[in-house]
């Protein structure tokens, strides 16, 4: 997924054709040549690619009006996007905007993803209670309506890490034989249909049984929506961990296709439970602590590993050690990006939802999400426009 180069090469259309795991570089993003700093001065797209990043982040995290509206009404619509922003960054190249010259490639891009979010919030309505245009963008919707956060959310983040797990961890594996633009259509369609069988088997004890609003459907499952969102994030951090932070270590190693995917999805999925069940249970957080800390996380890798790739680690040490080093740096940066957001998200007075609450939108959402439109979906332009160099080994 997210930074994974895993789209083949210009003309290599389908699964079979792509390259091997080991060969496909992960840290670059897809089709974007790595600059190659002078000595002594820091990599050139470092400061550049904030300059997008930062304001999209605020923009995302504030605007639409203020951290707790923005949270209620943004966050389920840009949840619902990710499967889109993954599917036209991983499975079609960036098509349709890569027929376009750039910049209105990555604005046509971007118009696509917000008519898809739109869609698939309606989508999720229509599963989780029923479709409702009023409720879309009103964070108080009134009686009769059910408000998209925080209902929708179990349903959008499960769509989501079903398609990280399709398109990362099985490389795209079997779907990526139907070409470029069908694989895509349907990683999406094979994730929204996972999304939502897992949600409808699983979600249905909520939290507070009385205070249910009309209409919501509460299929009676063993897990709550808030528990069932922690862990799905958990199981997030560790897709990044191996398959960007590590690029894809130790199952790169393994040679065979059906072994190393098994591994793959078996290991993924055993840490992101146990992770989940050590900060749950053993350290007692609350399920929105637990989103919110693997939320920082995972942005943090994004940030670190795809944002500013992996620099300087990738050019000073040898690969192993400097994928450790990308790993120990994005914890570091995990723990300021907790600190810095908990600071903030403790001084607002919140009414409708709780600080970790936003803390976890604002990293996975405000700040992941910019950084994947930044370098997947946007290609760093116009900052890495003319930049020539050698993709990291």
């Amino acid at each position: 997924m997210i930074g994974t180069d895993l789209s083949a090469a210009p003309g290599r259309r389908g699964y079979r054709r792509t390259p091997p795991l080991p060969a496909r570089p992960v840290l670059s993003a897809p089709g974007v040549a790595a600059a190659e700093p002078a000595p002594g001065r820091a990599h050139p797209l470092l400061s550049a690619g904030l300059t997008f990043v930062v304001p999209l982040f605020f923009l995302l995290a504030f605007g639409a009006g203020g951290a707790e509206t923005s949270l209620r009404v943004l966050a389920p619509l840009t949840t619902f996007a990710l499967p889109a922003i993954a599917m036209i960054a991983f499975w079609w190249e960036d098509w349709p905007g890569s027929s376009l010259r750039a910049g209105w490639a990555g604005l046509t891009d971007t118009l696509l993803i917000a008519v898809a979010a739109v869609v698939l919030t309606i989508a999720g309505q229509a599963v989780v209670a029923s479709a409702d245009v009023r409720a879309l963008f009103d964070p108080d919707p009134g009686a009769g309506h059910v408000a998209t956060f925080p209902h929708t959310m179990p349903l959008a983040a499960g769509a989501f890490t079903a398609m990280l797990q399709l398109t990362m961890v099985s490389e795209g594996w079997p779907l990526r034989g139907l070409g470029r633009v069908r694989s895509g259509v349907a990683a999406l369609v094979v994730s929204w249909t996972a999304g939502v069988l897992a949600y409808l088997a699983l979600v249905g004890v909520h939290d507070e049984p009385t205070a249910m609003p009309g209409g919501l459907r509460d299929l009676g499952g063993p897990v709550s929506p808030g528990a069932y969102g922690a862990w799905l994030t958990a199981v997030g951090v560790w897709q990044l961990v191996f398959f960007l932070a590590l690029r894809g270590w130790p199952f790169s190693t393994i040679r065979r296709r059906g072994p190393r995917l098994l591994a793959g999805n078996a290991v993924v999925i055993a840490c992101g439970w146990t992770t989940y069940l050590i900060l749950r249970h053993t350290l007692g957080w609350t399920p929105n602590r637990v989103l919110a800390v693997c939320g920082c996380v995972v942005a943090a890798v994004l940030v670190v590993a795809m944002l500013f790739e992996a620099w300087p680690w990738i050019r000073l040490l040898s690969p192993l050690p400097g994928r450790t080093c990308v790993l120990i740096s994005a914890l570091a940066v995990a723990g300021l990006l907790y600190g810095g957001l908990s600071a903030y998200a403790r001084q607002v007075e919140w009414v409708h939802a709780a600080p970790d609450d936003w803390v976890g939108y604002a990293a996975l959402n405000a700040l992941g999400m910019s950084v994947i439109l930044h370098v997947a979906v946007w290609k760093r332009w116009p900052l890495a426009t003319g930049t020539r160099g050698r993709r990291p080994q």
